[in-house]
């Protein structure tokens, strides 16, 4: 299970997917240590600003912004990963961060890097385990994020929550 003491990165897509079912406080509910940074914020802000995404979700996460070292890190991650996410990773490498995105290219870069990190289907399967969510409700936001454009590797939770429970 990701640990949620950490740090946690949030990119763009994750912020997107918890902001368009109204489910922003679920992440800073399980995890007290999450943010973004400015770079990955000003993304969203642009689906704000073209009236699909809501402008009330996020006022509270904290938006970090890059010092001199962290700029430098990121100016040497592949340009081919978003502004957004390079941002993200940098303040994971600097800071023992975990990246939470659902972008695949960043994932496997992360992960190759040493990065620990998770994504939407993770934070929904931790907040079952948690006691935050029902399995139901679970698919149910799932199911609103995947109408809403949202790509997800699974249609439900029900087989990794088992999984899960039954090593």
């Amino acid at each position: 299970m990701t640990d949620t003491s950490r740090l946690a990165l949030l990119d763009n897509t994750v912020l997107t997917n918890f902001a368009i079912v109204h489910q922003d406080n679920l992440i800073s509910r399980l995890w007290p240590g999450a943010a973004t940074t400015s770079a990955a914020f000003g993304e969203y802000r642009v689906g704000v600003v073209a009236g699909v995404l809501p402008t009330d979700a996020w006022q509270n996460l904290p938006q970090i912004s890059l010092d001199e070292n962290e700029e430098a890190i990121a100016a040497q991650i592949p340009p081919h990963l978003g502004t957004g996410e390079r941002s993200c990773l940098a303040i994971a490498i600097s800071r023992s961060g975990t990246l939470v995105s659902d972008d695949l290219p960043a994932r496997k870069w992360a992960r190759k890097n040493g990065i620990e990190v998770t994504g939407t289907v993770g934070i929904l399967l931790a907040c079952v385990q948690r006691g935050y969510l029902g399995l139901a409700q679970a698919n149910t936001l799932l199911a609103a994020m995947i109408a809403a454009g949202y790509r997800a590797p699974v249609a439900g939770l029900d087989a990794l929550v088992s999984a899960k429970q039954h090593p």
